[in-house]
C-alpha cells in the first residue's frame, strides 16, 4: 500500500478525498505493474517471429512517412527499429520501461504524477495496437479507459525528486474522481443488465450458477467446491448479483454517505467472490481501484492499517443531532425498501424445510421497458452529480486568498471541469448500448465527439458474463500429436486451462495467460473462426520452442511430430464424495478425489493435420503466417542485446512468481522509501 506522506497540520476531513486519490493512484501502479509484467512473459511466443501472431504482421506501413504510419496505427513500436530493435524486442522494451515506471511509482510519490501515468498509458495503448486477438478483452479496454482517468486524477509534478504535497486537495480533484466513479456505475451496472437483456436463460430461470463455475475460463480450486453448493443458495447468489449490481450502484452518488459506504462494501464483496472462485487477472483489482472513488479519507483512514497512515488522522465533521436522526432514517428507509422489492420481485419464500426459495416475476418486457426508463434517470442523476461537484470546486477556488492562488485555481477548475463534461459525455455513446430509446435520443453531437476519439480507446462498453456459456458442459478443445496417423496420440498440457482430469485448477490471477484464454473462446465455435488456431498448430508442428514455451508440456521433447489433430470434448466437475459431512472432512482431505473433472469425447475439432500439408498452407498464406518473411528485421546494438539477455533468463521463472516477485518488491521498496523519509524528518 502506498505510503502516505503526512504534515504537521490534520489532513482534511470529511468529504475531502486526498488519501482517496493516493491510494487509487498507488493501486493503478500496481495493477500497470501486472499488466506489463504478465504481458511480457509471453511475448515471444505470442508475437515474435516465430510466434502464433507475429506482431510485425500487424504494423504494415501505408506510407514512406513515419508521421502518416503513426497515425494510422499510434504506436511507439513504430520507432523502435531506430534503436536497433525488431518488433519482438520492441514490445518487450516498452514492456521493461513500463515495468520500470510502475514499480517506481508504486514506491516513490513523486513518481505517481500526470507525467507517468501518461507514459504508461501510452506505452500500453502502443502494444494494445499491435496485440490482435490476444489483447481483445474487457479487462485491456478498462485498463486503457482506466488509466486515461488516473492521467486527470494524478497532480502534475515536473520535479521527480521531491514529493508532491499530500496534504492539501486540489479543488478539482472531487471532479476527476467523479469521472472514476462514474465508471465503475457504468462498469457494475452494465455488467447486471446486460444478463438480462441478453435473453439467456440461464439467467432468467436462475441457474447460471449451476454451470458458470466450471465453465469460466480458467476456476480456482475453491470453484470446484462452491460448485457443490445447493441449488437454492446457487439462485439466491444471482438474485443477490442483480441487487448488487444493478440496485445498490445507484447508491454511488447519493449524498447520504452511510449509503454510499454501504454500496461499496457491497461491491467489493461481489468482487472478492470473484477473486476466490474465477482467476481474472488483474480485472478485479481494476474493479475494487474504481470503487475507491466512492469512499472519502474519513471512512478510508478507518479501514487502513495505522501504521501506514501514521500518526495523522482525518478530522470528523461535526453533525447536529437532527442531521444524524434524519440520515438514519433515510439509510433505514432505503435499505428496507431495496429488500422490500427484492422479495417482490424474486419471490423470495422460505419453504417448510427451510430452503429459500426464489424465481423471477417480471417479464422480459418489464424489464426492457424498466432499462428504457432507468438508463435517462441515470443519466441525469450523473449531469446531477458532476453539477454538484464543479459547483462546490468552483466555490472553493473563489474562496482562495490572494489574487494569483484565485485565478490559478480558478484556471485549474475550468480545465478539469471542461474535460470532465466532454468525458462524461462521450461516455453515454457506449453507455446507452443497453437502452435503444435512450441511445436515439442523444445529441448527433456527442456521437461525432466520440467518433473522433474512439481510436483511443477513451470510453467503451462493458457487461461481462452477457449469456452463460458451457451449458450441459464445459467444451475444451484438447490437441494431439502423433507420428502415425492411426496413433498412438498423445496430449498437448497447458500451465492453465483444464486438460488432465486429475490436475487442480490452479490460482494465477492477476496474470493472464492469453493463450490458455484464447483456446477457451475457440472452443465456443470452431477453427474457421478462429484462425490462429491453425497457426498455433503449425507452429507446433515446426516445434517452435516460443510457443512450446507457453505449454507446460510437450510430449515431443526431442522432435516435433508428423501430425496433430484437436478433439472437441465436454468437461464436469466431479462430484463431492458422500462420506463428507462436515467442514473438517474437507480440510483434512486436500484432495477429495483422485479426479476434479472428468469428461467426454463430443467431435473432431480440426482434422489431422501435417507440417506439409497444402491446404493448411493455403490456409495460412491467406493471413501470410506461412510466406517467408515479408521484410527482414536486422536488429543489432548493445539494447538490442541486453534485452535478449533478460530474456534469456525469463523462461526459467514461473510467471505468477515473477509478478509477485516484482509486486513485492515494489512493495519494499515504497516502506523503505518511507522509512528513510520520517529518519530525514526526525
Amino acid at each position: 500500500m502506498p505510503p502516505v506522506t503526512q504534515g504537521k497540520s490534520k489532513m482534511a476531513g470529511y468529504g475531502k478525498q486526498v488519501l482517496v486519490r493516493d491510494v487509487f493512484l498507488w493501486f493503478m501502479s500496481a495493477i500497470y505493474l501486472f499488466a506489463f509484467s504478465s504481458l511480457y512473459v509471453q511475448i515471444p511466443g505470442l508475437y515474435g517471429r516465430n510466434g502464433v501472431l507475429p506482431a510485425k504482421l500487424a504494423l504494415r506501413e501505408v506510407s514512406s512517412s513515419m508521421e502518416e504510419n503513426f497515425w494510422s496505427k499510434p504506436t511507439l513500436l513504430w520507432f523502435t527499429p531506430r534503436l536497433g530493435l525488431d518488433t519482438e524486442t520492441g514490445m518487450e522494451l516498452l514492456c521493461l520501461v513500463g515495468m520500470l515506471l510502475s514499480l517506481l511509482a508504486m514506491s516513490l510519490k513523486a513518481f505517481r504524477g500526470s507525467i507517468t501515468f501518461s507514459l504508461l498509458w501510452f506505452l500500453y495503448f502502443s502494444l494494445y495496437q499491435v496485440g490482435q486477438t490476444f489483447v481483445y478483452f474487457q479487462w485491456d479496454i478498462l485498463l486503457m479507459e482506466t488509466g486515461f482517468l488516473t492521467i486527470l486524477v494524478s497532480p502534475l509534478n515536473l520535479n521527480l525528486f521531491k514529493s508532491h504535497n499530500s496534504k492539501f486537495q486540489r479543488h478539482h480533484d472531487n471532479i476527476t474522481l467523479w469521472l472514476v466513479k462514474w465508471l465503475a456505475f457504468r462498469l457494475m451496472f452494465c455488467s447486471g443488465v446486460v444478463k438480462l437483456s441478453s435473453r439467456c436463460p440461464t439467467w432468467w430461470g436462475l441457474t447460471a450458477l449451476d454451470w458458470h463455475y466450471e465453465s469460466q475460463c480458467i476456476p480456482t480450486p475453491l470453484a470446484w467446491y462452491a460448485h457443490q453448493l445447493p441449488k437454492w443458495f446457487q439462485r439466491l447468489s444471482i438474485v443477490l448479483t442483480y441487487v448488487i449490481l444493478m440496485a445498490l450502484s445507484w447508491l454511488f452518488f447519493v449524498p447520504v454517505r452511510s449509503l454510499r459506504i454501504f454500496s461499496f462494501y457491497s461491491q467489493i464483496f461481489f468482487q472478492v467472490l470473484i477473486i476466490l472462485t474465477g482467476n481474472y487477472n488483474f480485472f478485479n483489482l481494476l474493479a475494487i481501484a474504481l470503487l475507491l472513488a466512492i469512499l472519502d479519507d474519513e471512512h478510508l483512514v478507518t479501514i487502513l492499517p495505522s501504521w501506514l497512515v501514521g500518526s495523522s488522522y482525518v478530522e470528523s465533521a461535526q453533525r447536529s443531532k437532527v442531521t444524524k436522526v434524519i440520515r438514519r432514517i433515510v439509510t433505514f428507509g432505503t435499505l428496507g425498501t431495496v429488500i422490500y422489492w427484492t422479495v417482490k420481485l424474486f419471490a423470495l419464500e422460505l419453504s417448510p424445510k427451510h430452503v429459500l426459495k426464489s424465481k423471477i416475476t417480471f417479464s422480459q418486457g418489464a424489464f426492457f421497458r424498466a432499462v428504457d426508463q432507468a438508463v435517462p434517470l441515470t443519466i441525469w442523476l450523473g449531469i446531477l452529480s458532476l453539477s454538484v461537484e464543479i459547483i462546490a470546486s468552483m466555490i472553493g477556488c473563489i474562496m482562495e486568498k490572494g489574487v494569483f492562488n484565485k485565478l490559478w485555481s480558478l484556471l485549474q477548475w475550468a480545465i478539469f471541469s471542461f474535460a470532465a463534461l466532454g468525458m462524461f459525455a462521450i461516455s453515454l455513446v457506449p453507455y446507452t448500448d443497453i437502452s435503444h430509446n435512450a441511445k436515439s435520443s442523444l445529441w448527433p453531437v456527442i456521437k461525432r465527439w466520440r467518433q473522433k476519439t474512439d481510436a483511443f480507446e477513451l470510453v467503451n462498453a462493458y457487461g461481462l458474463f452477457r449469456s452463460m456459456t458451457g451449458v450441459g458442459g464445459r467444451p475444451e478443445v484438447i490437441i494431439e500429436g502423433s507420428n502415425d496417423r492411426d496413433g498412438p496420440w498423445m496430449e498437448y498440457n497447458f500451465h492453465y486451462k483444464p486438460g488432465n482430469v486429475s490436475e487442480p485448477p490452479p490460482i494465477v490471477a492477476p496474470h493472464q495467460p492469453r493463450l490458455d484464454w484464447q483456446i477457451w473462446f475457440a472452443a465456443l465455435g470452431s477453427y474457421e473462426y478462429n484462425p490462429w488456431f491453425v497457426h498455433l498448430v503449425f507452429r507446433l508442428l515446426q516445434g517452435q520452442q516460443d510457443v512450446l514455451d507457453l505449454l507446460a508440456k510437450n510430449p515431443f521433447p526431442h522432435r516435433a511430430p508428423i501430425y496433430i489433430r484437436a478433439w472437441l470434448y465436454k468437461y464436469h466437475y466431479t462430484e463431492l464424495p458422500r462420506n463428507i459431512t462436515s467442514l473438517s472432512d474437507v480440510v483434512h482431505n486436500n484432495r477429495l478425489v483422485k479426479t476434479w473433472w472428468f469428461r467426454e469425447s463430443v467431435r473432431e475439432y480440426l482434422p489431422i493435420v501435417a507440417v506439409n500439408d497444402l491446404s493448411l498452407i493455403r490456409w495460412l498464406n491467406q493471413y501470410g503466417w506461412a510466406k517467408n518473411d515479408p521484410w527482414p528485421e536486422r536488429p543489432s546494438g548493445r539494447l538490442y542485446k541486453a534485452i535478449k539477455y533478460l530474456r534469456s533468463i525469463v523462461p526459467t521463472l514461473d510467471a505468477f512468481r515473477f509478478m509477485m516477485s516484482l509486486f513485492a518488491c515494489g512493495v519494499l521498496m515504497g516502506v523503505f522509501n518511507r522509512h528513510l523519509s520520517r529518519k530525514q524528518q526526525l
